[in-house]
């Protein structure tokens, strides 16, 4: 199976609309600058922010533009690493899955609106499955797949190995899907925004 190639327009309006179905907000863009441009909508200057490692958000400029320091948000990725301190470096980290907004991205996406998220440490998913009151993935097209099944499928066989070569030649250590988060819906009375800005360009894994 190509991984990498974008879904067809037909996939996408039926999960966008499988998405809808589920009370989340849908935005689809036509290339990374777009989303780009719709996070920058979407997120309020002096709300707090974290991010999770994503290559997605790095291609489409959203980590640079972060480092610029031109957007007005609490960055309290930033504010993590600029800590020297070992032990409040950690405080920090905890403390940061209380933000106003998360970001990220999903390893597989299904037509049916379902999407699976794995992680090495699970620092990130206390954001996604509760802590955060707002969430914004952004996600290509080309992670769209039929069923869960072949969502994790697409983790085994493609992500993983992808991003383990990624992290060796970035950090010298490899990762595993030792945690992985299923997303099957959100409770509405908890009040929390999901946002899926679909992005019809090949990016990230």
């Amino acid at each position: 199976m190509d991984y990498n190639k974008l879904a067809t327009k037909e996939s996408v309006s039926r999960t966008s609309a499988a998405l809808s179905a589920k009370k989340y907000e849908v935005t689809i863009a036509q290339n990374g600058a777009e989303a780009l441009q719709k996070i920058k909508e979407l997120i309020p200057k002096g709300t707090s922010i974290m991010n999770g490692a994503s290559v997605t958000l790095e291609k489409i400029g959203f980590v640079d533009y972060l480092k610029s320091n031109e957007h007005g948000w609490n960055n309290l990725h930033e504010n993590i690493l600029a800590e020297k301190n070992p032990a409040k470096q950690a405080l920090l980290r905890k403390q940061a899955v209380l933000s106003d907004y998360y970001l990220g991205s999903a390893h597989a996406l299904t037509e049916n609106g379902e999407f699976i998220i794995a992680s090495n440490s699970g620092s990130q998913l206390p954001h996604i499955v509760f802590t955060s009151p707002n969430l914004i993935f952004v996600v290509s097209t080309k992670k769209i797949v039929p069923t869960l099944e072949d969502a994790m499928k697409r983790l085994d066989e493609h992500v993983i190995p992808l991003e383990d070569k990624h992290m060796q030649e970035k950090y010298g250590v490899g990762t595993a899907p030792n945690k992985i988060v299923i997303f099957k819906g959100e409770n509405v009375m908890l009040g929390r925004k999901v946002h899926l800005i679909l992005v019809n360009e090949n990016l990230g894994f």
